[in-house]
């Protein structure tokens, strides 16, 4: 590899407003990767791929490389029957996915082209009964507005709504009918919320929401509505989709909380690089500031290892605006070790976008298989590829 290695920055795992994003668009969220000197950038929206046009369009002005990504809520009932917690510490058998490395420009065949629309249209669905439930409580509460499906689904997202627009929009809409004053304000939340204060400042934008998502969007919420078993794909499933769309299965990693502790699935590092192995998973990541960075570089180290793809991100799927740059819990930076790590998974990706452009064979065959033996292999190519159109301006057709 490279000498540029250890000091290339790599964010392979943002969300955008074409899902729910604390960006206020994509060239937001392009334009602070330029100023944190971040220069390898990955969409990974929720079940759409709808900002890869303007993603690629928009790293190729600010000199940046794209990576396409892609998140699925997946299940394996299996896991939910024996109650084991896989990456969701709540639901037994939930199971988040990402692609990475997908078409560009995006194709995908039927039947997996419908089952990708039908997920998006369930999930739809499912927040326009929370917003069904939300006017329900605003009326017995005698709130004097009402929220508009339409118009949130018009104005505040790109065509995917999620549970966090509702949250946006209540709050929103309570700042308008109060003219924004605080004491009406408070007094309204508390009414809405059955005599709970609001304990955010109302300046932090971020907290209201996510009090308004725990106290009226989540189970035992007034206006939560349970998710119907059509809106999650099995694991097996979605894993073919990514497959079949030129991506790479990825496992996100849910890793250490604050206490140090692992869901069942995930505590004991071995067995789960060989379980991950058997599911057909040769690709993980890690949202960095989830996690402690000793733990960090232990799991990212051992699995990198192992012959794993290992690339790290942000998200950026809440309110809060962090960083473009990663860092581990607390704002700890990342080793040299992870840095490494992150941008050999991220030339990875690279070098499998360039030959899947081309109608060749990534990291990943169209069957699934996995030769992990050829990882350095792609390493060294998407160096050479980062090299070649980032750090030296050349153009290349390919890319």
């Amino acid at each position: 590899m490279s000498q540029l290695d250890n000091c290339v920055k790599v964010n392979a795992h943002m969300h955008t407003p074409y899902s729910f994003s604390a960006f206020s668009d994509v060239n937001d969220a392009l334009d602070r990767a330029v100023a944190e000197e971040v220069k390898v950038v990955g969409i990974n929206d929720f079940y759409t791929t709808e900002g890869y046009q303007e993603w690629a369009d928009g790293c190729a002005r600010r000199r940046l490389y794209p990576l396409f990504g892609i998140e699925f809520i997946s299940l394996n009932e299996e896991d939910q029957k024996t109650g084991l917690r896989v990456n969701d510490p709540a639901n037994p058998g939930r199971t988040y996915l990402s692609g990475k490395g997908l078409s560009y420009p995006f194709r995908l065949e039927e039947p997996y082209a419908t089952l990708l629309s039908n997920v998006r249209n369930e999930a739809n669905r499912q927040v326009e009964a929370m917003c069904g439930k939300l006017n329900e409580l605003l009326l017995q509460k005698k709130c004097g507005f009402a929220l508009d499906f339409n118009r949130i689904t018009n104005e505040l997202t790109k065509g995917l709504i999620r549970e966090r627009h509702l949250a946006k929009a209540l709050r929103m809409s309570v700042y308008e009918a109060c003219s924004n004053d605080e004491s009406r304000i408070r007094e309204l939340f508390e009414k809405i919320f059955d005599g709970k204060v609001l304990k955010s400042s109302l300046d932090n934008l971020a907290g209201v929401e996510n009090e308004i998502r725990a106290n009226l969007l989540k189970a035992g919420g007034a206006a939560f509505v349970p998710e119907e078993a059509s809106a999650f794909l099995p694991m097996e499933t979605v894993q073919e989709i990514i497959i079949a769309a030129g991506g790479i299965p990825t496992y996100p990693f849910l890793a250490d909380d604050a206490n140090g502790n692992y869901t069942d699935f995930e505590n004991d590092l071995e067995r789960v690089a060989k379980q991950l192995t058997e599911r057909g998973f040769h690709s993980v990541e890690f949202i960095t500031t989830r996690n402690d960075v000793h733990l960090l570089e232990k799991y990212a180290t051992y699995l990198y290892e192992q012959g794993f793809v290992v690339t790290f991100g942000s998200e950026h799927n809440t309110p809060a605006m962090e960083p473009i740059e990663l860092f581990a819990r607390g704002g700890v930076p990342l080793t040299d070790k992870l840095m490494e790590i992150n941008y050999n998974g991220a030339c990875v990706i690279m070098a499998h976008q360039h030959l899947l452009k081309q109608r060749l064979i990534g990291y990943i065959g169209l069957n699934g298989d996995v030769d992990r033996s050829k990882r350095h292999e792609l390493e060294i190519l998407g160096d050479v590829l980062f090299q070649k159109i980032i750090v030296y301006n050349l153009s290349d057709r390919n890319e």
